[in-house]
């Protein structure tokens, strides 16, 4: 049955799959319409096709099956579509302008005048055209979106699938839509397999059995795996696919053909490889024994009396351990210096530099998170680069490079890397291969903190192949002794209870007994007790870590509370609603994806004085401004980069006054505060508690259930991850050692 009329209210819409219930306008009277309809809005007019039917609570309704708009015709209708946020760049100030100007005819300007538009005041020629990119867009996309619902896909999906696709979406959906798991980020497999029986592929289709298998692989290196075992892989995708081995086999040849995956004989039998995690392991290993056992200038300076000199001047005194590693760092080619916090590290790393520079030698600093590099450099006073800056990221036809590598080497004698531990194998692979012969490459790291968040273990994987000189630092200095933050890491990293909540020191624990009281405990903490009693800002100064997202006092609830308390809804204060989450100025947020494009610009007083590209997985910000009008939230992040962010790009952000452990590596705040509940034993683990408290760098307070913090402890579960780093290094070593 096919019905017209007019859109009167939108009684409820789940922003998440499009499902939507509203009030219909029609010849005949009003009537009550349910189904998924991803762009319908207040006064347009619409075409709908589908059924009556009879809910025992809300009475009848005319259920659709699908639904298309109709141009509107009225000015009412007009400003209502222009206004309702479609179409970026036209708020509702600018779009009644526009219909007071055009009335009518306003749809017909926009489509075939457009430069009539600038007779409206506020839009000039670079406004103009955003609208119409935005327009043209528009149109299109929401022809997709619709057609993408009947196969069930939200409105969510739908934008980022076309937010990759574009006009080809279609295509790619009908032809092959396991694609989509490859290319689309948070996109599963299940997804994919889900809509292609609804476009009609067969479950022995070759295009699914090596999705299957390329999905299996990703999931296993987004574990940290850098392959897996052979039996293991098929057994995995046989009960993803519930298939027979014979297909999965096939698919295999053809994957391994096309050089997609690679397989290897090793001692505990074949292991199968994503190519790009196979080519890494073998360039990182054979690069760090050639820069090991490499030529190099020699140091002419007399290390030994550099040392004393430095220790006369500053009125410090160096460990045999930190003395190894400063003369280790400068004589050697690749040195691991490795230890956990208050051992000296960065104290090492400040005598590397001044006798590295006194005998001529150019130092760089790099470490793999904006925040690192950010502490290095206040630590050090010399300018550190986040890794992929270092490298110099750059595109060619929107893939990723960098233009440093190979064939344009780093510039520098010595390069120094810190915070090794979060660095997976693949930006080890593209910093290695930028490091020129002779360099001398010197990693710093804490080796028990959790491994990184994509493949590999590198840290562990270089320190285990016994090849690599290595210095271990476990020397407690006199500072770290007056911290009970530091005693107590020291004491978790060994098994050993920590010392609770002496007076006047900067380690405390709140017994609380259930999540509700833990909660109620964590806001009153943030919002008064910590910032009357030390002088902290809520929401600069204080990070809620939590060891998990979902839960009572996981990340997402704590989140909405948090907000709710330390930056509440104010009538000066811009918001805006995408999905469930609710945006404000004032907001803390991280950007929780890598995304290299992203333009910055660091201003003062208005005056642009440096911008660039890129915003990195874990950077943190504040929203400075909700443009309603463009669509548009900026954000400021902590070293001044301001980044403008359409509506579309708002999934690359999360709330983040409190944020998972996970995403604080590499990070240091001036006060932690920790939920201690019950969990699975793979979250709640020794290692995670230890990189919690070493986040903080003036206090910790943890809060709940104490034998949850004695579990974890306990609890020195190290998954074991699939990596053949350490023997590779050791094959090359010999190989080259006897050629």
């Amino acid at each position: 049955m096919e019905i017209q009329g007019i859109v009167e209210d939108i009684i409820f819409r789940n922003e998440s799959n499009g499902y939507t219930v509203g009030k219909l306008y029609t010849s005949e009277g009003s009537i009550t319409f349910v189904g998924t309809a991803p762009f319908i809005y207040k006064d347009e007019p619409v075409q709908m096709v589908g059924e009556w039917i009879y809910h025992n609570k809300f009475g009848e309704q005319f259920q659709f099956s699908s639904v298309k708009t109709i141009t509107p015709n009225t000015t009412k209708g007009i400003e209502n579509y222009l206004s309702s946020g479609l179409i970026p760049h036209i708020g509702p100030k600018t779009a009644k302008k526009i219909v007071d100007r055009f009335g009518e005819f306003s749809l017909e300007i926009i489509q075939y005048q457009p430069d009539k538009l600038l007779e409206i005041e506020g839009i000039g020629e670079k406004k103009l055209k955003r609208i119409m990119e935005s327009y043209d867009e528009q149109r299109e996309m929401r022809d997709i979106m619709v057609a993408l619902s009947e196969y069930g896909i939200s409105i969510n999906q739908g934008m980022k699938i076309y937010k990759v696709y574009g006009n080809d979406t279609m295509n790619v959906i009908r032809e092959n839509p396991y694609r989509l798991s490859e290319d689309i980020y948070g996109m599963g497999f299940r997804t994919a397999d889900d809509i292609a029986s609804k476009v009609g592929l067969k479950k022995d289709s070759p295009f699914r059995i090596e999705a299957g298998l390329k999905y299996v692989m990703m999931s296993a290196a987004a574990e940290g795996h850098c392959y897996l075992p052979k039996e293991e892989l098929f057994k995995k995708t046989q009960n993803l696919l519930q298939s027979g081995e014979d297909g999965i086999e096939d698919g295999l040849k053809s994957l391994l053909l096309r050089k997609n995956f690679h397989i290897q004989k090793r001692e505990s039998g074949e292991i199968i490889y994503y190519m790009p995690y196979h080519t890494a392991e073998n360039n990182v290993a054979k690069a760090l024994v050639e820069l090991s056992l490499g030529q190099r200038d020699e140091i002419t300076l007399d290390i030994d009396k550099g040392i004393e000199k430095i220790q006369s001047v500053q009125g410090i005194s160096f460990g045999q351990k930190q003395k190894t590693a400063i003369k280790s760092s400068l004589e050697s080619g690749v040195t691991v210096i490795t230890g956990g916090p208050g051992t000296g590290k960065t104290t090492i790393i400040n005598a590397i530099i001044q006798l590295a520079e006194r005998d001529g030698l150019e130092v760089v600093l790099a470490a793999p998170t904006g925040r690192a590099a950010k502490r290095i450099t206040e630590t050090t006073g010399k300018v550190a680069k986040t890794i992929h800056r270092l490298l110099e990221i750059s595109f060619l036809d929107d893939d990723l490079e960098f233009s440093k590598g190979e064939e344009n080497p780093i510039e520098g004698d010595i390069v120094i890397v810190d915070e090794v531990s979060m660095m997976d194998i693949l930006l080890m692979n593209h910093l290695i291969k930028a490091i020129g012969p002779g360099t001398r490459l010197i990693l710093v790291g804490d080796v028990d903190q959790l491994p990184s968040v994509g493949a590999g273990n590198v840290l562990r994987d270089i320190i285990d192949s016994k090849i690599i000189n290595v210095v271990y630092l476990d020397e407690i200095f006199r500072q770290g002794e007056e911290s009970m933050i530091i005693v107590n890491a020291h004491l978790i990293n060994k098994g050993e209870y920590p010392l609770l909540n002496e007076k006047g020191r900067d380690f405390f624990h709140i017994q609380r007994d259930n999540s509700l009281d833990i909660k109620d405990t964590i806001l009153e903490l943030v919002t008064t007790r910590l910032p009357e009693f030390y002088g902290l800002d809520g929401i600069k100064d204080i990070q809620v870590l939590s060891p998990m997202r979902k839960g009572e006092v996981g990340v997402l609830a704590l989140n909405k509370e948090l907000q709710r308390s330390l930056n509440p809804k104010d009538k000066n204060k811009e918001e805006k609603t995408i999905g469930e989450d609710i945006y404000r100025v004032g907001d803390k947020v991280m950007q929780i994806k890598n995304n290299y494009q992203a333009r910055w610009m660091v201003k003062d007083y208005g005056r642009v004085i440096e911008e660039g590209e890129g915003i990195f997985n874990g950077d943190i910000g504040y929203i400075k401004d909700i443009d309603q009008e463009e669509g548009i939230i900026t954000v400021l992040f902590e070293d001044n980069k301001e980044v403008e962010y359409d509506l579309r790009q708002v999934d690359e952000l999360r709330l983040s006054y409190a944020t998972t452990i996970h995403k604080s590596q590499g990070s240091e705040f001036p006060c932690v505060v920790l939920p201690l509940f019950g969990g699975p034993p793979m979250l709640l683990t020794r290692n995670l508690l230890y990189t919690a408290i070493t986040r903080a760098k003036s206090l910790v307070v943890l809060v709940g259930d104490r034998k949850y913090m004695y579990q974890m402890i306990k609890n020195n579960l190290i998954a074991n991850r699939y990596s053949t780093l350490a023997p590779k290094i050791r094959e090359y070593f010999h190989l080259i050692k006897h050629s």
